[in-house]
């Protein structure tokens, strides 16, 4: 389809730029009361609502900003995920800010701007563009990570993510002036047309500008050894805001990671190809090794992110079509299973407070055993276990590594992959088979309708998954390799 050059390329982040702030002045001018209200998460959802409407009514392929804004399928597809679980945060946030009475309506307001800065991030098509939405999210996710500020952890999870983010941000721009000094342009376009060129291979700047911008997006989507800032902000920040992190940021810097490797350096893919395979190994094997020792369920579950990083990057090293399709099918599933698993971890409260240790799940078949099946089901679908979504999620990344010939990777994802079982095993163990804890409270309506609907598309999935596949399809026909 021929592309056509258009402002109304860009509606829907202007639609959620223009919801977002229009809540603030709600909450500026509402008064505290008002900003304690569930009324603005309600809002803020029905503006990612409404955003998710434009972005289904875009077609075809539509430039906007001097080609510096792309509106694609594949961004279409990743856009959608990302609303999805921004919308889902917001309703997990609300029963648990306000049993710990912090509940304030900047807190849907950051989200929003969060994900304007995410589907900016996916429809870059340009340096600029991609440095401004990266920078817009990254903002908004360093308060929402120091949003409870009476807090140690929440507080120390702020100060370390901002000044690691701080870092990986110069990294990212010094290799995009490395790339702007060598390739004369900021353009995708450009950059595919520079490392095509006789010669690109070694020119030792455009490389070195392509590793330092790997390695600032490397920081973004937590892939190893730039991983650091993980389980600590994980565990520091509010359990709803960890949700958050864990799903729509990294989605959205996945989908960007792979546009600039395929419509800016496909050229050059024997190179980058190396740097992608390297990732995911030491990614998957340290998001399997790591987490076994682990006791803190939110701890656990970011290393578990850490490996499911490196199982997505698989598809991104295959460097092809069915790569990017089977890419967008783990995120997707990654998605859901992860805002399930979440849900659950809220759900892990007493009348003292929430609990966060793995032992205090101990004997949850007796006391919630509803609630302990749909935490076994998530665990294994992450472990990758027949016929659950992550089995399919694993199965269509390793098929695409091998039809790349990249066996090796493959046969190393497989064994992370039951390495990485055992931490998910010993979390059912404790659920069914130790000596039963006391019951935790009633989870929250909002809570339990996440993790019900989790886990159902979990467990069902296999039955109709021709949805999510044909949608990847189309999806990862729009990136250029």
């Amino acid at each position: 389809m021929p592309e056509t050059v258009s402002y109304m390329a860009a509606l829907p982040e202007m639609v959620l730029a223009a919801g977002a702030i229009g809540l603030l002045m709600i909450g500026a001018f509402g008064g505290e009361e008002a900003g304690r209200k569930e009324s603005s998460g309600w809002i803020a959802i029905l503006i990612l609502i409404a955003t998710g409407v434009v972005v289904v009514s875009q077609t075809g392929t539509e430039l906007a900003f001097n080609d510096a804004f792309v509106a694609d399928g594949f961004a279409r597809f990743v856009k959608l995920l990302v609303l999805g679980g921004s919308a889902a945060a917001i309703l997990l946030s609300f029963d648990d800010f306000r049993q710990s009475k912090t509940s304030r309506y900047e807190i849907p307001v950051l989200i929003l701007l969060a994900t304007v800065g995410m589907m900016m991030m996916v429809s870059a098509n340009d340096l600029l563009a991609l440095y401004l939405g990266l920078e817009l999210q990254s903002l908004a996710l360093y308060v929402l990570a120091a949003v409870r500020r009476d807090d140690v952890r929440s507080s120390e999870a702020g100060m370390k993510y901002f000044v690691l983010g701080a870092l990986s941000s110069g990294m990212l721009l010094y290799g995009a002036s490395l790339l702007y000094g060598f390739a004369g342009t900021t353009s995708f376009a450009g950059l595919a047309t520079a490392a095509s060129a006789p010669g690109a291979a070694t020119n030792l700047g455009l490389i070195a500008g392509l590793v330092f911008l790997l390695v600032g997006l490397a920081f973004k989507i937590s892939a190893v050894p730039f991983h650091m800032w993980t389980p600590d902000v994980y565990e520091g920040a509010p359990t709803p805001i960890t949700a958050f992190f864990a799903a729509a940021p990294k989605l959205a810097a996945l989908a960007l990671f792979s546009r600039v490797l395929f419509d800016g350096f496909g050229g050059l893919v024997v190179q980058w190809q190396k740097i992608v395979i390297f990732l995911s190994i030491a990614s998957m094997l340290l998001g399997a090794f790591a987490a076994i020792g682990q006791t803190n369920i939110k701890r656990l579950m970011a290393y578990s992110s850490i490996g499911h990083v490196g199982f997505a990057l698989v598809g991104v090293a295959a460097g092809s079509e069915a790569g990017i399709e089977g890419l967008l099918i783990y995120l997707a599933i990654y998605l859901v299973t992860t805002l399930g698993s979440f849900a659950v971890i809220l759900a892990m409260r007493r009348e003292d407070g929430p609990v966060e240790d793995i032992y205090e799940l101990a004997g949850l078949a007796e006391t919630n055993l509803p609630m302990a099946f749909i935490l076994a089901m998530l665990f294994f679908s992450l472990a990758g276990v027949p016929p659950l979504a992550g089995f399919f999620a694993k199965f269509y990344v390793f098929a695409a590594a091998v039809k790349a010939e990249l066996y090796g990777l493959a046969i190393i994802g497989v064994l992370s992959s039951v390495v990485s079982a055992f931490y998910y095993l010993r979390v059912v163990k404790v659920m069914f088979f130790d000596e039963s804890k006391p019951r935790f409270s009633p989870a929250a309506p909002y809570v339990r309708f996440v993790m019900i609907a989790a886990g159902l598309f979990v467990v069902f999935y296999a039955v109709y998954p021709s949805p999510l596949i044909d949608a990847a399809t189309a999806a990862a026909k729009s990136l250029q390799l």
